[in-house]
């Protein structure tokens, strides 16, 4: 079963999702996919893992890099799993391109190329949005493109780690 709980972020109220293992979604209301994240059975109870979750969303949101991860727990597909790997690399303060992921993947994978749209999908369905840094995955040309949470929000994510945005 998959308890539930709240954080109240100063760009928007975000739902938490963990399970004995560990947090398996966070991600703001109204986003994309969100209701696709909830298991059958959930209700909202306590967990410690909660109060790690929100302990690394308050240094987050400070402006500050947490130096640690609440324990998570992803569901995933084989492929969806290397690309939200792969998301966990970006550095904080810094961006990447949908291409750019491909091209790592299909190093990994040991073939020509990958296409971008695949990763971008993988992208667009991560559970655990802002721990596993989606935001930080841009368009080509420099275009804020993709984020379930919305591009008012990716905006937001960005300006929080310094990053200056394309308009």
């Amino acid at each position: 079963m998959q308890s539930m709980n709240y954080y109240h972020s100063p760009i928007g109220e975000i739902t938490l999702t963990a399970d004995e293992t560990g947090l398996t979604g966070l991600w703001f209301d109204g986003e994309k996919y969100e209701t696709r994240r909830l298991g059958a059975e959930h209700k909202e109870q306590h967990l410690p893992v909660f109060d790690q979750a929100k302990q690394w969303l308050e240094i987050y949101f400070s402006g500050k890099e947490p130096a640690f991860c609440p324990p998570l727990h992803l569901a995933g597909t084989p492929f969806q799993l290397s690309v939200w790997k792969l998301l966990r690399e970006i550095p904080y303060g810094k961006t990447t391109t949908y291409g750019a992921l491909a091209k790592e993947i299909a190093q990994q994978k040991g073939i020509a190329r990958m296409s971008a749209q695949a990763v971008g999908g993988a992208v667009g369905r991560n559970p655990i949005s802002i721990i596993i840094p989606c935001h930080r995955v841009i368009g080509a040309n420099g275009d804020l493109t993709g984020y379930a949470g919305g591009i008012d929000k990716k905006e937001k994510l960005l300006a929080i780690e310094n990053i200056a945005v394309i308009k």
